[in-house]
């Protein structure tokens, strides 16, 4: 057998066993309906920030999953910015968070339009705006050239090295995407979700680019989610369940890869994952009702634009424990009027003591362990 699927002859002609996959398609087509209709039936205000929490997550994990961190602040406010919401006090992104955003964007917003290969350049150089990886000069909205070698997946030290994939030839390139592209586009019965995890590993299996593949390749795989439903509104984040089952989704990758025409076990695990990533909208939509519920009951305090930011980070899970010293610094204003800001909310019953005390006392959201 061929070293990896793409050296097979016809290697997209895919095969998967119907009767593996049909019932829980069909369980998933049903769960994603209720989340829909669910989701949609929300007022305007709760259904446009699950949405703005859901694409947050989403560009965020997306980046994740390759290694990259990116600041939630500026994913947030770049986001509602494009999206027209008001938030408050708008954090400054830079060109690569701008990037991210706007390749996710057009991919959910503008799902209708037709995917090309300018289309997929302008994402490419949208991820790249320096023309950089790091450190490493790219071919920024372009295909990849192959001038430094062969395009391959590695780790392990140098010297030995193991090679998880070694993507087709440059030369093969616009043959290769021309045939995905078509497919694409095409007025296939084939399911939408199915289709979208079809899309999924035939994009990454031909690896068209020198970097920046795997993000594509689930941009691509949620603008087909989102035909699938026929809205742009995301409700739910398949990267943020990717990055949890980081190690399980290369694992299958790289088996796929190995393998033959038979695609079952990749469907198979993108259904489950999809699935789980619908379970996790539950917890973004139970984040948005606590949300509104707060700002319901405090309603009638004025607080103050530092206490406004703040309280929404905490009920958009502020990460570690809060403390007077890191009010200042996040709100950059002087440690006397942090505790100002803190002490008028325990004050008001917006705020509590955690148990521990001392110089590094930590503050709760009342009502909240």
């Amino acid at each position: 057998m061929a070293g990896f699927l793409h050296e097979i002859p016809d290697w997209t002609q895919f095969q998967w066993r119907h009767a593996d996959i049909a019932g829980p398609l069909a369980g998933l087509r049903y769960k994603q309906g209720r989340l829909i209709a669910r989701m949609e039936s929300l007022g305007f205000a709760l259904r446009g920030e699950a949405v703005l929490q859901t694409l947050t997550e989403d560009v965020l994990k997306t980046s994740e999953i390759e290694g990259e961190m990116l600041d939630r602040d500026q994913v947030r406010s770049s986001l509602a910015r494009r999206l027209g919401m008001d938030i408050g006090a708008l954090t400054p992104a830079d060109r690569h968070v701008d990037g991210v955003v706007d390749m996710m964007l057009d991919a959910t917003q503008n799902y209708a339009s037709p995917l090309t290969d300018e289309r997929l350049f302008a994402w490419h150089a949208a991820l790249f705006p320096t023309g950089r990886s790091g450190l490493l000069p790219i071919r920024a909205g372009a295909w990849r050239d192959d001038h430094a070698g062969p395009m391959q997946v590695i780790s392990g030290p140098i010297g030995r090295e193991r090679v998880h994939f070694e993507a087709p030839a440059a030369a093969r390139l616009a043959g290769e995407m021309a045939r995905f592209l078509a497919w694409f586009e095409s007025d296939s019965r084939l399911d939408p979700v199915l289709k979208a995890g079809v899309a999924h590993l035939w994009f990454i299996t031909i690896h068209p680019f020198e970097d920046g593949n795997g993000r594509i390749a689930r941009a691509i795989a949620d603008m087909a989610l989102a035909r699938s439903e026929g809205t742009p509104h995301r409700f739910y984040s398949m990267s943020s369940r990717i990055r949890r089952e980081r190690s399980d989704y290369y694992a299958m990758l790289e088996s796929t890869q190995k393998g033959d025409r038979d695609i079952t076990a990749w469907l198979a695990w993108f259904i489950a994952c999809l699935d789980r990533a619908f379970d996790g909208a539950e917890e973004t939509l139970a984040g948005v009702l606590r949300a509104a519920r707060f700002w319901d009951q405090f309603q009638q305090i004025p607080f103050n634009p530092r206490q406004r930011n703040m309280l929404a980070r905490l009920l958009d899970g502020f990460t570690g424990k809060l403390t007077a010293s890191k009010w200042a610094k996040i709100q950059k204003c002087s440690p006397d009027t942090a505790l100002r800001d803190i002490n008028d909310l325990i004050a008001q019953g917006v705020l509590k003591r955690d148990s521990g005390g001392g110089r590094s006392t930590g503050y709760l959201l009342e009502g909240r362990d």
